[in-house]
């Protein structure tokens, strides 16, 4: 070794030596993951994801150019992550970082918008300070991704289902789902077999534009689809892998129920999405500002008791509520209109970690009903979506009026919390039928229809239960026609229905090993401002000179060692 340092040739070498490290470093690098929450750290799943991939997986991150810092970050976490999917997956991922729209004219432009648009990439407003002394702009930027494999392209929304009003965490959330979403969007683009999901008809579902967002925008891209009549067949047939059943408005029978129990027994998963009273905003607004909520007699509660849970015949109401407008006084002979918070409409949020609803904004509820968990064997209950902690029950009759909170002493009244709307029930069911099934219907089963009566799942199943059936639906406008699920139709917000329920489906019928990565945390670690402020000049002024005396040192030292060395 000294002989090379002393030799002719010893600075070629050093640079070639660092060169070598270099590559080698770019190709093969590895890190040490030191955060509490181990935020860098890939699932199994995910890893056992890329390693299977059997084509090239081409993305394209559309979060390059002139960026407000929040955003760099994203686009470096990004950056981050992909490289190591491209490393576990052997190169098989390849990904590119480009700025949408850049060097396109106008028209061109228009349609790469509306191009994202319709893979779901929305954009954000930004404001972005242009130069010193020049104030603030406003910037659209596409806080997107868009996967390719063997000809498909699906397009991920980074920030979709965070909140648009606090910037900072929303950004910190994207990051921690980071993993979820793009490994989510490589399985299903890869997947040979698609879970097939049926919405049940037959009990006065709706069937029109309520739900378009839910089947065109929601299950359609993401999954196999079959709307099924529940009297058109004897039972449901397995190849369906989940069951929809939302806003019921007519009684089932015996024999329906019957069916959907032994879809259950037999492994089918289950989203449940009804109303035990019937209340809308229609009725309310038809009315002369009030209204009585009647009970819609679906005869479900036995069935639902025995799976574990029971939907209260009550109204939810809460103070953290979406708006709507309301009169609020008069000028003349023109009354006042303005968008108030209205209790009925409950925004509802995790009360724990479950991969399902965690990291998620605010869910928008409708005249949502109370559910309370009932002793069940073998069954684990979660509550995945509840009420804040100002909220109150209205039991039956409950009366449902335009202006209900007039006064401090009513928002006493809200002073009960974290009031279930949404549960998920796993665990081996058992039947509500073992005892009760007749002997002729149980020998057609088997005989006829050769599906034997079950009295219980084989294995653990798993099931979803929200006691508002709106929160599945999507408003209709009458310029734009249906509106996005979860989409306040008076404030164009648009709330995390849509997330939600897919979160659901994943976790019933797709892979729940890759939907577990939902549940990371990142802990946001800020800088005191004040202090900032305090001692700005300081620091400033430490990052000018340290650099500067460590190289006047460095040439000091090289100099006097030179001088000794040299000098004898």
């Amino acid at each position: 070794m000294k002989k090379l340092l002393k030799s002719r040739f010893s600075r070629v070498y050093v640079i070639a030596g660092l060169l070598l490290i270099n590559l080698l470093a770019a190709r093969w690098h590895g890190r040490l993951d030191l955060t509490a929450e181990k935020r860098y750290t890939l699932s199994g799943a995910t890893h056992q994801l890329l390693q299977s991939l059997e084509a090239p997986v081409n993305v394209t991150v559309l979060l390059d150019g002139d960026l407000p810092a929040g955003f760099k970050k994203l686009a470096g976490s990004t950056r981050d992550m992909l490289q190591e999917f491209r490393e576990i997956s052997n190169n098989q991922v390849r990904f590119i970082f480009r700025q949408p729209g850049q060097g396109l004219n106008d028209s061109l432009k228009a349609g790469l918008i509306d191009s994202l648009h319709r893979m779901g990439i929305n954009p954000t407003n930004v404001r972005a300070r242009t130069k010193e002394g020049e104030g603030e702009e406003q910037r659209l930027v596409y806080p997107g991704v868009i996967i390719e494999y063997e000809g498909h392209a699906v397009g991920v929304d980074l920030l979709q289902g965070q909140s648009a009003i606090d910037g900072l965490h929303s950004l910190n959330n994207a990051e921690a789902l980071l993993e979820y979403k793009l490994a989510g969007a490589i399985d299903k683009i890869q997947r040979e077999k698609v879970p097939v999901v049926a919405y049940l008809t037959g009990n006065g579902q709706p069937q029109n534009y309520e739900i378009y967002d839910l089947i065109e925008k929601a299950i359609k891209p993401n999954y196999g689809f079959s709307i099924l009549p529940i009297d058109s067949v004897p039972v449901i047939p397995e190849v369906f892998d989940a069951l929809l059943i939302v806003k019921p408005m007519q009684a089932f029978s015996e024999s329906q129920k019957l069916k959907i129990d032994q879809f259950v027994m037999r492994g089918g998963k289950l989203v449940w999405a009804i109303d035990r009273l019937y209340a809308s905003l229609d009725s309310l607004m038809r009315s002369q500002g009030n209204f009585i909520a009647f009970e819609m007699g679906l005869n479900l509660d036995d069935l639902l008791f025995k799976y574990g849970v029971r939907i209260n015949p009550d109204l939810v109401q809460d103070l953290n509520c979406a708006q709507i407008p309301l009169t609020v006084g008069s000028m003349g002979n023109r009354p006042q209109i303005q968008l108030m918070p209205w209790v009925y409409f409950p925004l509802l949020s995790s009360v724990n970690d479950n991969p399902i609803s965690k990291n998620l904004d605010y869910v928008l509820s409708q005249f949502p009903q109370s559910i309370d968990t009932v002793k069940a064997e073998g069954i684990t209950k979660t509550i995945l979506l509840a009420t804040s902690a100002n909220s109150k029950i209205s039991s039956t009759p409950a009366k449902v009026e335009l202006n209900s909170v007039k006064s401090e002493e009513d928002m006493k009244a809200f002073s009960q919390g974290n009031i279930p709307v949404a549960v998920l029930l796993e665990g081996r069911f058992n039947s509500l039928f073992t005892h009760r099934i007749a002997s002729a219907a149980k020998d057609s089963l088997a005989d006829i229809y050769h599906s034997p009566f079950r009295s219980q799942t084989d294995s653990s199943n798993k099931m979803v239960v929200i006691s508002d059936g709106d929160l599945l639906t999507n408003f209709v406008s009458q310029e734009k026609g249906p509106l996005q699920m979860g989409e306040n139709p008076f404030t164009h917000y648009q709330y995390a229905n849509r997330e939600f329920f897919l979160n659901c489906l994943e976790y019933l019928a797709g892979n729940p090993g890759i939907l577990q990565t939902r549940g990371k945390d990142y802990t946001l670690r800020l800088l005191d401002q004040k202090k900032i402020e305090e001692s700005r000049s300081f620091w400033q002024a430490l990052n000018i000179m340290v650099p500067i005396v460590l190289v006047i040192l460095f040439g000091l030292i090289y100099t006097a060692v030179g001088k000794r060395r040299y000098g004898r």
